[in-house]
């Protein structure tokens, strides 16, 4: 069972940085709202403490020799949360985007978004895209941030996009593979994704990289997002490691 129950585990840091480390990560960052309600807090600290947190964890997968780091802010079915809240999760990546670039610079790191961006506020737009014109030479490692997306709606577009390339002649039915199906997906120019992690114990993908996850290992932890730090992330690639991960085939001794 994936499902990791908050305890202490002696993790050998060093021993994790020496064997085969995952080239891209995706997260689905949970557990800000209930993080805050658990101090008496309001609902939004426990967003602002979770934009901190994937700081710090992007500095860290990029130091240590992750490539990809795929996190989940708001998915297409988000806009259904109170008005306030949205209006808050909207304002949040414009203050994260401004407070950030300078150690995204200094840490070679590219940032690229996906989603619907161009159902985002305007200012949030226009802020993408200079994050991410500022950030496109950058190439120690990519954090993409998924930003009013869906699963289910980037493979829709996919499909469509391929259906119009075989309409217009430009694709023949016979040719289409899963190759051609990641070049058409938002991820296209990443890593293929070898390990999720889920905080704040929901057993869910939430609508999140359905067609990406294909073979990636999965990881559950019961800690929210804004306690999920460095030893946190080091228990995570130590059971990572102890995966087999055989893409289904067999195992020699099979």
């Amino acid at each position: 069972m994936f499902f990791r129950k908050r305890r202490k585990i002696q993790v050998n840091k060093e021993q994790v940085l020496n064997a085969p480390l995952p080239q891209h990560i995706a997260i689905i960052l949970d557990g800000n709202g209930r993080w805050a309600k658990k101090r008496g807090l309001p609902r939004t600290a426990g967003h602002q403490e979770g934009a901190m947190n994937v700081r710090e964890i992007t500095k860290l997968c990029a130091n240590i020799g992750i490539k990809a780091l795929t996190v989940y802010a708001f998915s297409t079915e988000n806009w259904k949360r109170p008005d306030e809240e949205v209006k808050f999760l909207m304002k949040l990546p414009i203050k994260f985007f401004n407070e950030f670039a300078p150690e995204l610079v200094e840490n070679n790191i590219r940032l690229k978004v996906i989603g619907n961006v161009e159902e985002l506020p305007t200012d949030l737009q226009q802020k993408v895209l200079e994050i991410s014109e500022l950030t496109k030479n950058n190439t120690k490692m990519t954090l993409t941030i998924a930003l009013n997306y869906g699963s289910q709606d980037e493979i829709k577009q996919a499909v469509q996009a391929i259906a119009t390339d075989v309409k217009n002649g430009q694709l023949n039915v016979e040719d289409i593979n899963e190759d051609v199906i990641d070049q058409h997906l938002m991820t296209s120019d990443l890593p293929p994704l070898d390990l999720m992690i889920r905080t704040s114990g929901e057993l869910r993908i939430s609508n999140y990289l359905l067609w990406q996850l294909a073979y990636a290992e999965l990881y559950f932890t019961s800690i929210a997002w804004p306690d999920f730090k460095e030893e946190q992330l080091y228990e995570a690639l130590l059971d990572y490691q102890k995966r087999n991960r055989r893409f289904g085939a067999l195992n020699e001794a099979n």
